[in-house]
């Protein structure tokens, strides 16, 4: 790997061999992904979104969160193949990519990473607003539908100042507004804050009053309109999942932004142990696009019922079914 060939100029055969070995298991680990995670990822996220848009009448609150994510983790997918194919990841290598790829890839990444942290972000908090205010219209399913709007749109934008980053580095040099944009750490350091820091401290904050409302029951809660129980058990899987899966990744950010500061060896980008850790990192937030549709097909309940509808209308699309005939019948008398 380039890793190693550049760490092996300045070290020992030893270390130069401990990087060979890190090398061989990040190439097993990424190929192992793309046989195992990336088709069940691919699969079940596209599902997901079918079978939830497909019955659009029957979708709540929490089902429009988790297409969102779905269609975040199927940007993933698509990000996934390209990086996990490439000299980066793997010694079998299928292509290298230049700049241009490598800039849309990360904004790809930056913007998926961004709508799953929020979308789960704001999973939490109208949760909390529906227990606590239910047969209120501010945690609709309208409601949730142009948030989500909103959340794709502030994703795009943060993540332009990664488009900068890439602009600025193919300009002149000599503008002074570019050469001070010429920063990757700092871009890595707004990308720490907003995508990490802002999203747990308000998830945080939400399952403080979750709790809160769970400890101080009230006959409200046996109120049928309510969401189903099960959808707690959901959240609270998801939530854990998804930052087990992105803190690793966003740790490297921080890492990275701390050891380019001024006074800081910038020489741990070289370090083997670095450079495998940000690789399984990365590798972990790609698993976010197959363990959250997996939690969402296995805990909710309302999922297999919409599946079966969704199988018998395809079915019935050419022939006319039985149901269908009555239904007829009786609108018709």
């Amino acid at each position: 790997m380039w890793i190693c060939m550049v760490y092996n100029e300045t070290d020992t055969n030893v270390d130069f061999r401990l990087c060979q070995d890190f090398g061989l298991i990040l190439s097993v680990f990424s190929l192992i992904y793309l046989l195992v995670c990336f088709p069940l990822g691919l699969c079940y996220n596209a599902l997901l979104v079918v079978v939830n848009l497909s019955n659009k009448v029957s979708m709540t609150m929490p089902d429009v969160y988790f297409v969102n994510m779905a269609i975040a983790g199927l940007v993933l997918n698509l990000v996934a193949p390209v990086e996990l194919l490439s000299s980066t990841f793997t010694r079998w290598h299928a292509w290298e990519y230049n700049n241009e790829v490598y800039i849309t890839l990360l904004i790809l990444f930056n913007i998926s990473s961004l709508v799953i942290m929020y979308s789960t972000t704001l999973l939490s908090l109208d949760y909390y607003i529906e227990r606590a205010l239910p047969r209120t219209y501010m945690s609709s399913v309208y409601n949730t539908k142009h948030v989500c709007g909103f959340i794709w749109g502030g994703a795009v934008l943060t993540s332009f100042s990664s488009l900068l980053f890439y602009v600025c580095n193919h300009i002149s040099t000599k503008m002074v507004e570019c050469s001070k944009m010429q920063n990757k750490e700092a871009a890595d350091a707004i990308m720490m804050f907003i995508g990490y820091v802002v999203p747990a401290v308000a998830v945080l904050y939400a399952f403080v009053l979750i709790l809160r409302i769970r400890k101080e029951s009230t006959p409200l809660d046996q109120d049928s309109a309510r969401l189903d129980p099960s959808i707690h058990r959901l959240l609270l899987a998801s939530v854990c999942v998804q930052f087990v899966l992105w803190t690793p990744y966003y740790m490297t950010l921080l890492v990275h932004t701390i050891a380019g500061t001024p006074g800081y060896s910038s020489y741990i980008h070289y370090f083997p142990t670095y450079y495998f850790l940000r690789c399984v990192s990365k590798l972990l937030a790609f698993s976010s696009s197959f363990a959250m549709p997996l939690m969402y097909r296995q805990m909710n309940k309302n999922f297999s019922n919409k599946l079966q509808r969704l199988l018998r209308r395809l079915h019935c699309r050419d022939q006319s079914c039985p149901h269908e005939r009555s239904t007829v019948q009786q609108v018709v008398t």
